[in-house]
């Protein structure tokens, strides 16, 4: 059995966008299932093939007439299949269709500008005059034969072309941002105008289909999972019970770095309130002595993933014969390792490698096809918890990151203490549009304080609040001063060793969300 046969199905093809997986998110939020494949990793046969409903081409960095830029093959203009291609994607279309694409300074464009429509079934519902997003500095001079122009900016004569016939279009804008007012509904006519496609993408019955699929898959065999309390472990977990019941054996190593009563917390759903054959192991000792004296941010991370894949390991030799090794693996892991044609961002930072002493008869990852939205509401199908379902995005090394400097238990103690006190803050002031993202980093400053009538010389510690569409970008959240001075009054009254609270007003770019 397999789900990818039995839906309709849109293409992303990727030429290096940094906005490659948002285009699929976008696609999938209308109910049509959306797949990225790199550029130079899928043929024109293949493509037929695979019976796509539309293409997409994205954006990229490069410049068509660069000799190294990303290239297709012509032929994907005579398969038949309707094509919207997206800033250097449209520019790829005009130059493979014999058009004229130009570069000139005085005609870069970037950031929102106005963009003039014309009346065209792309544009249905869209006003003649509207904010899109440009960033580009070639443009289309001159359309390829049987294109016609049907949107201009001020200094952008194609905006947007279209061959009605073949049903091929390009933009030069990127409609799939939140600063193209009406990028949403220009998505929707290419789907559903243009691609006929019905919207019958529900991940609620994808889920149904899952369970079904991994039933089969995994008859008899023992599966085995590394469950962290993350949403993706979590979410896998309680989808491979349903699949394969007792036969699933999670290990949980509690390496001490998560938020204060965490571990407990996982524990008690798991165990006792799913019924799931978890088995918690209590490394916190052996973490810290790896990590002593370690202040690079990057050795951390090595560290920890290390020491996590050699007891888990470790643990997985006392259970016998295991036949699947599962993991939590998303639809973002798979792009990041390498799949697509856009940078490879960085290796997975929750896992060190797979267990080299132990052999597996396969890999169990599924749910290695969904974003983490997409997750987020299978787990909310499953059941799981609206406290594990809604966790913020924690990273896989732990308050480990987000303790500056060299790792004490001490150290560890405090900031969990007040990293609970600022969330204790946040959730308890019902703010209506609350941040995604709020936590505290114990930083390596030490200042002067005073407790009663004497001097202290304590840590500094940082708030950090952000609110984003898809921490691609985010910016600074403007908490009310109550609740800022409530945090600053509790932590430092509280937490032994702390004597001054600061805020982090940076954004995203040019800062990123975690400190290390």
């Amino acid at each position: 059995m397999n789900t990818m046969n039995t839906m309709e199905k849109i293409l992303v093809l990727d030429f290096g966008g940094q906005y490659n997986q948002l285009i699929a998110r976008r696609v999938r939020e209308q109910h049509v299932y959306a797949e990225i494949e790199a550029y130079d990793k899928i043929t024109p046969d293949e493509i037929k093939a695979r019976e796509y409903k539309g293409i997409i081409l994205t954006g990229g960095p490069n410049s068509v007439y660069d000799f190294e830029s990303p290239h297709y093959d012509h032929e994907i203009l005579n398969l038949g299949i309707p094509i919207l291609g997206i800033c250097y994607g449209d520019q790829l279309l005009a130059f493979t269709a014999g058009g004229t694409v130009s570069s000139a300074e005085n005609s870069s464009e970037y950031g929102k500008t106005k963009l003039i429509a014309d009346e065209h079934p792309l544009f249905v519902g869209v006003p003649r005059e509207s904010i899109c997003w440009m960033s580009h500095t070639d443009f289309i001079a001159e359309p390829p034969e049987g294109y016609k122009t049907i949107a201009v900016t001020e200094k952008c004569p194609c905006a947007a072309m279209a061959d009605d016939e073949h049903k091929i279009y390009g933009v030069q804008f990127h409609p799939e941002v939140t600063h193209t007012q009406y990028g949403n509904l220009i998505l929707h006519n290419f789907l559903f105008s243009v691609c006929g496609c019905s919207g019958d993408w529900q991940v609620e019955n994808f889920t149904e289909d899952l369970v079904a699929e991994y039933k089969e898959k995994l008859s008899g065999k023992k599966v085995l999972l590394a469950l962290s309390g993350g949403v993706d472990s979590s979410v896998t977990a309680l989808l491979l019970q349903r699949a394969v019941g007792d036969n699933l054996i999670c290990v949980f190593v509690d390496h001490g770095l998560l938020r204060k009563d965490e571990g407990d917390f996982v524990e008690r759903t798991f165990k006792g309130h799913f019924g799931i054959n978890l088995i918690r192991i209590d490394a916190k000792e052996l973490f810290l002595s790896r990590l002593a004296g370690v202040t690079d941010p990057e050795t951390k991370r090595k560290i920890i993933g290390e020491t996590f894949i050699r007891v888990f390991e470790e643990e997985a030799k006392k259970l016998g014969q295991i036949d699947i090794l599962a993991q939590g693996t998303i639809y973002p892991d798979v792009i990041e390792s390498g799949k697509g044609a856009s940078a490879v961002i960085k290796s997975h930072h929750n896992v060190g490698g797979l267990p080299r002493r132990i052999s597996f008869e396969g890999i169990a990852e599924p749910l290695r096809t969904l974003f983490k939205d997409e997750v987020r509401n299978v787990g909310t199908t499953l059941g799981l918890p609206h406290e594990l379902v809604w966790r913020q995005p924690f990273p896989g090394p732990g308050l480990a990151v987000r303790i500056i400097g060299d790792i004490t238990d001490e150290k560890l103690e405090a900031l969990k203490e007040a990293d609970a006190i600022f969330r204790e803050a946040v959730d308890g002031a019902g703010l209506p549009h609350g941040p995604d993202q709020y936590f505290a980093v114990l930083t390596d400053l030490h200042t002067v304080g005073v407790m009663g009538d004497a001097r202290t010389y304590g840590y500094t510690v940082a708030l950090r609040a952000v609110s984003t569409d898809d921490f691609m970008t985010a910016e600074w959240t403007r908490l009310p001063y109550e609740v800022l001075e409530e945090a600053s009054r509790r932590i430092t009254n509280e937490v032994p060793g702390i004597s001054r609270v600061v805020y982090d007003i940076s954004s995203k770019p040019p800062a990123t969300v975690e400190w290390e």
